[in-house]
């Protein structure tokens, strides 16, 4: 295995580190461990393989973006729950959403705001949970994932789009709280399942992604070489192999080998191949150009992106965190959806953006613990009772908000919406049944969806 050193520690709110490290199958026996990763997908997906070539990008908000400051305004509300920005009109009548995110509010014909999703935690761990598999499984007290995440269901069942791409990439790297790989983790699914990790930063000068590259010592010429003896080898225990697991072997090592040395892969990760005004309207900056590299991603046939977005966690100093942070959020997300539509390709990707719980309504004091201990300007705390989920593309009619949370920002009014239920419609888009299930470490069956149902307004 070749090991990728991640960023050594990603922050929480409570201040403890998690030291982080990525492993990427690669060339094992300098050749091909990601050949077995290639077998154990294909095996799940094959029966399974689908005509329905869409694609799905989540851009994970992680630490929880306030619905009042971003999708979900409440100008008419009492000032400790309104907040300090005003709302701007977008370029559909009656949809207004924070003055900061003036790019979104461009392509909001292309978007749907649901505004009435909540599961009811101000946990980080059983919210990012619950969003990104649709069940209740982690907590602050044991932050291990419990079920699979719909990265993961998607591409075991569906493969990528095209040969030569991975069919689950995170980008930069994938992450939830601090988690590595978090909650996009594929647990009983097995790790090949995992996302694959673009790594570093695309916004750099130079940027290329390490699990790609060969070892140094180690050339094309002598890989090919170390790939023939591999194929002689496991042809031999495909004949003494009477349980019929080995056939095929020779196969799955072609599309890893291909994968390694190829170009599909190669290209699509070569951001600086884009045209730079392309690269400019995106941002050049991390979130940008991530968003960037998603969208080369799944024109290259990678199934399923996520984008991960962090810093969110807003308990004190809102204001001036969030002035830090809606201007790449907005226009990397308007530009996502712009490119995508001007390419036509956003009716065949899903765009979800979402993190895994909002703010309370009411401002605090700026430090959550009275006058003495206050740290900042005001803030607002965990809130999973009602949050904001933007949506676009993936057959989704724009244009539209489906339900709403109450005049103070606190809980659903209208329609409320459960993270099982985005899931549901995600797989609804994707061509994937939803009685399908898979069975746990424990030998049970457990569906892949925990009683959602597809938001038919959607679609």
């Amino acid at each position: 295995m070749l090991t990728i050193w991640g960023p050594k520690r990603i922050g929480r709110c409570d201040g403890l580190p998690r030291r982080d490290f990525l492993k990427a199958g690669s060339l094992a026996v300098a050749g091909l461990g990601l050949g077995d990763a290639l077998r154990v997908r294909a095996a799940a997906s094959q029966a399974a393989q689908s005509a329905n070539k869409k694609s799905v990008i989540i851009y994970w908000v992680d630490g929880g973006p306030s619905h009042l400051e971003t999708y979900d305004p409440k100008p008419d509300a009492p000032a400790e729950f309104r907040g300090m920005f005003r709302p701007i009109r977008t370029n559909v009548p009656g949809i207004y959403i924070n003055e900061l995110l003036t790019e979104h509010a461009k392509v909001m014909d292309h978007c749907a705001l649901l505004r009435s999703v909540h599961h009811d935690s101000g946990d980080h761990f059983a919210g990012a949970h619950m969003m990104l598999t649709g069940y209740f499984g982690a907590t602050g007290a044991n932050t291990d994932p419990i079920y699979p995440s719909a990265g993961s269901i998607v591409t075991k069942l569906r493969g990528p789009n095209a040969d030569g791409v991975p069919p689950y990439v995170a980008v930069p790297h994938a992450a939830t709280v601090g988690i590595v790989p978090g909650y996009n983790s594929a647990t009983y699914l097995g790790v090949a399942h995992n996302p694959f990790p673009a790594g570093g930063d695309p916004s750099a000068a130079g940027y290329r992604v390490p699990n790609l590259d060969l070892p140094g010592e180690l050339s094309l010429g002598r890989l090919g070489d170390r790939r023939t003896l591999l194929t002689t080898f496991d042809r031999m225990r495909c004949e003494a192999d009477r349980s019929g697991v080995m056939h095929g072997l020779d196969s799955f090592n072609q599309q890893a080998f291909s994968m390694v040395t190829g170009e599909a892969a190669r290209e699509a990760f070569n951001i600086e191949a884009e045209d730079p005004r392309v690269r400019d309207k995106y941002g050049r900056d991390t979130f940008g150009q991530s968003a960037l590299l998603a969208r080369r991603l799944v024109e290259a046939g990678v199934t399923f992106v996520t984008i991960h977005n962090g810093g969110w966690d807003h308990h004190w100093d809102l204001e001036s965190g969030l002035k830090g942070r809606l201007p790449t959020f907005d226009r990397s997300i308007a530009a996502l959806i712009g490119d995508l539509a001007d390419r036509g390709m956003l009716d065949d990707t899903l765009v979800l953006v979402m993190g895994e719980f909002s703010r309370t309504p009411r401002l605090n004091n700026g430090g959550n613990g009275g006058p003495a201990l206050s740290k900042g300007t005001p803030g607002r705390d965990h809130w999973g009772n009602v949050m904001s989920v933007l949506a676009a593309g993936g057959g989704v009619r724009g244009g539209q908000v489906i339900g709403a949370s109450n005049s103070k920002g606190e809980f659903p009014a209208e329609r409320p919406i459960l993270p099982a239920d985005i899931l549901a419609t995600l797989y609804h888009i994707m061509g994937i049944d939803l009685v399908t299930h898979f069975t746990n470490l424990a030998g049970r069956p457990v569906p892949i969806n925990n009683g959602g149902q597809v938001i038919s307004e959607l679609l």
